[in-house]
């Protein structure tokens, strides 16, 4: 409902309840009285995420389907990023960056932002899409057995002929585990269901294939002794420095009153800004980079 659209229109808000033993019922009710999009679907006890999404497809009535877990947050402009992508009509998927919202201030929250690190730049490469994704709707339901619905949905898209997309800019928030019990029932399901999608229908996704995932390890193994090495550096550089210092005010009695000037930090040059800020100077014209 707060989705801020330009070209892409939401027509229907469909919620399936399945097997809810909270308040979800009432409230999405409440809100049904506030917007006539919104629609609900009870199943009375939970029969699997893909029963549900076949709730969902059959009453979507629209050339274009959302699908969102119901344990994510999706930015403002996540629907409209994904979504206004199928104006190329060879694009039969899209899907958004999962970001966590875990700290990373215990091992196992590291882990899942480490995690969905590695899994953002393989998904920059060749796209491996999950917990909200937006597809042309070329099929009507998802085999019951299926435990990887998203996985699976990737595959029909590209049987069909269409291209699977990664929308960066398109952000969904979620929540990675917070235990190490969790972490392993989590990865372990989710790749026992892989591999039956592999075996069964014959279709594996992208980070399945060892040789990328061990390149991604490898980089990040490079980046955590670059930065070692370079902590390293800093640090004989701060006690050289800190070293000579002491010798000009405990020997000579200097306080650098008058600067000697390092020449190299007075060529300002145009910060690169990175996150579309407008950045002004008295020495520099105003510039959007």
């Amino acid at each position: 409902m707060n989705q801020r659209l330009h070209l892409v229109e939401i027509s229907q808000i469909i919620v399936v309840a399945s097997g809810c033993t909270d308040h979800t019922e009432e409230i999405v009710r409440e809100f049904m009285a506030l917007d006539p999009r919104i629609q609900l679907f009870v199943q009375k006890k939970r029969e699997g995420k893909t029963s549900a999404i076949n709730v969902f497809l059959k009453h979507a009535t629209k050339d274009i389907c959302v699908l969102e877990s119901g344990d994510t947050i999706p930015h403002e402009d996540a629907i409209e990023n994904m979504v206004r992508m199928f104006a190329d009509s060879a694009v039969g998927m899209t899907g958004a960056h999962k970001v966590p919202v875990n700290t990373p201030d215990h091992i196992v929250g590291f882990l899942s932002h480490l995690r969905l690190k590695m899994e953002h730049q393989l998904c920059l490469e060749i796209p491996r899409l999950g917990e909200l994704i937006a597809f042309r709707k070329v099929f009507d339901q998802i085999p019951p057995d299926v435990a990887m619905d998203e996985a699976f949905v990737e595959a029909l898209v590209i049987r069909r002929g269409l291209q699977v997309r990664y929308a960066p800019d398109a952000v969904v928030f979620n929540m990675g585990p917070e235990t190490v019990r969790d972490f392993v029932k989590q990865r372990r399901r989710n790749h026992a269901g892989h591999l039956y999608l592999k075996e069964k229908y014959g279709y594996e996704v992208s980070s399945m294939g060892v040789p990328r995932l061990t390149k991604l390890a490898l980089d990040e193994i490079w980046g955590a002794l670059r930065l070692i090495w370079i902590l390293g550096v800093l640090a004989v550089l701060e006690g050289y420095s800190r070293m000579l210092g002491w010798y000009d005010y405990r020997i000579h009695k200097r306080t650098h009153v008058v600067w000697d000037i390092a020449w190299t930090t007075k060529a300002v040059k145009r910060p690169v800004d990175t996150v579309g800020i407008n950045i002004t100077s008295p020495h520099l014209p105003a510039k959007r980079d």
